[in-house]
Parts: structure tokens; C-alpha cells; sequence
């Protein structure tokens, strides 16, 4: 369990079903998702099945809550690789940089990994600007990577690796000290 100042990061459990649907089943969550909206709650039951009992040695993945309700997942769903989704009344407000930035600490701390990877369609500004400012750099791209919906889709390829992690905490800590 990770506590932020509004968020608390948890492991995912069945009672999240209702929840989880609600960010799965929105179009403009799903825009840049891996497959169209969740239609119905088996869909969602699926997903969350595979939260729950997927192996520690090989995902961490938390759910967002926010006030009680979960409003969202991000973690390492295939270590190194991270991901993450919000639903959209919590778009603008700091909620994805703060959930990611305690996920990614979570993360060097808990695994010996030289970084973490993170793939996103060029199009999702608003997902490249965020992983932009937690210090990932974009490392490649490929075109049509994936069909979503009857559309292929393109990708960009970023890492984040543990030197430049920690070189920025340590200057954030600094920063904090000198306040």
C-alpha cells in the first residue's frame, strides 16, 4: 500500500469490479488503451482477475483510489513495463503524475531493474508530456503496432533509467529542504 497526498495505491481486489468498469468502459479513457471500451462486467471481471493473481515476480500493479472509490490502476502490469489509466473526471488535476510518481519509486526500490519502459501512442499527448516530466526519454517508434477498433495505431517507445530516477529525487529532495 502507497499513500500520497490525495491517493491511496493498493493491490487490486474483486470488490473493485464496479469501480474499475467505470474507467474500463469510457471511450475517452479507452482512446489509447490496448483494446476498445470494456462492454461488460465480465470483461472487467477478466481484467481484474488477471490483476489480482498475476505472479509478484513479474507484475506490480496497484488500483487508484481517490476519496473511497477507485478511479483508476498503475504499476508495472509486465515488469519493467508500466502503464496506467485514469478515468476522466480525474483528468487536470496531478492525479496521474502523483499516482506515477509513487508507483516508480515503489518500483526502483522494490526491484534490481536498470529502468522502466513505458510504450504510448503518439497521439496521447497528454500520457507523453506526463512521462516526459517523470524523466522517461523516448527511445524509438514503430507504425502500426496495434489495431484498435478497425484502426491501426502507432507507438513510441520511452524508458526511464534508475540513474536518472534518482538524480532527479535527490534534486527534489534538495529543493524540499531548502524551502
Amino acid at each position: 500500500m502507497i499513500r500520497t497526498a490525495r491517493l491511496l495505491l493498493r493491490r487490486a481486489e474483486a470488490r473493485d469490479l464496479e469501480d474499475l468498469h467505470a474507467v474500463f468502459s469510457r471511450p475517452e479513457a479507452m482512446r489509447y488503451w490496448s483494446r476498445p471500451p470494456y462492454e461488460t462486467l465480465e470483461e472487467t471481471r477478466a481484467f481484474l482477475a488477471n490483476m489480482i493473481t498475476a505472479p509478484a515476480e513479474s507484475a506490480d500493479d496497484f488500483v487508484i483510489e481517490r476519496d473511497g472509490r477507485v478511479i483508476g490502476k498503475a504499476g508495472a502490469w509486465s515488469i519493467p513495463e508500466i502503464g496506467f489509466i485514469l478515468h476522466p473526471d480525474h483528468w487536470g488535476q496531478g492525479i496521474g503524475q502523483e499516482a506515477l510518481t509513487a508507483v516508480i519509486g515503489h518500483l526502483f526500490a522494490a526491484h534490481d531493474m536498470p529502468e522502466l519502459v513505458a510504450e504510448a501512442d503518439p497521439r496521447n499527448t497528454a500520457c507523453l508530456r506526463l512521462l516526459a516530466r517523470l524523466g522517461f526519454g523516448e527511445t524509438g517508434r514503430a507504425e502500426r503496432t496495434m489495431q484498435w477498433g478497425g484502426e491501426w495505431c502507432d507507438s513510441v517507445y520511452l524508458a526511464l533509467p534508475r540513474a536518472v530516477w534518482e538524480d532527479a529525487r535527490e534534486k527534489r529532495l534538495r529543493d524540499q529542504s531548502s524551502r
